[in-house]
């Protein structure tokens, strides 16, 4: 009798343990799946880190992936149309990135932007005399 109550104890505790999860990791899934599901807006900002230049943003319905083996950002975005385009963002060393949820912010649900610093994609001219 003795090891059935004992045996009874070690499984309840195990369930116990094995269900134990915090409210933030809860939350953090959550809010990871209703992004994933293009229910929220994000903003990525992706920042040259030698210049401490932003080289540009995106801002929509979108979900990303983190490819380390591509060392690229894998984005899916949707428009205003249900339809889904994807784009690659590669990163380097020096190229670094932010994902901000941003759907209590003043943006269009619906489209999506794309934001390029143009000082760092034009080359500076300067005269040979």
């Amino acid at each position: 009798m003795k090891k059935i109550g004992l045996i009874a104890t070690v499984l309840a505790l195990v369930a116990v343990l094995a269900g134990c999860e915090t409210e933030a990791q809860r939350v953090s899934y959550n809010l990871s799946q209703q992004a994933d599901n293009f229910n929220d807006i994000r903003q990525v900002t992706v920042i040259n880190c030698l210049q401490g230049d932003v080289l540009f943003q995106m801002t929509g319905k979108m979900s990303i992936t983190a490819d380390t083996e591509d060392n690229q950002l894998e984005i899916v975005v949707e428009d205003e149309n249900g339809e889904y385009k994807k784009h690659f963002i590669g990163l380097s060393d020096n190229v670094t990135y932010v994902v901000e949820d941003v759907t209590s912010g003043d943006v269009n649900q619906y489209k999506y932007t794309l934001n390029f610093n143009p000082k760092m994609w034009l080359p500076e001219i300067s005269t040979i005399e």
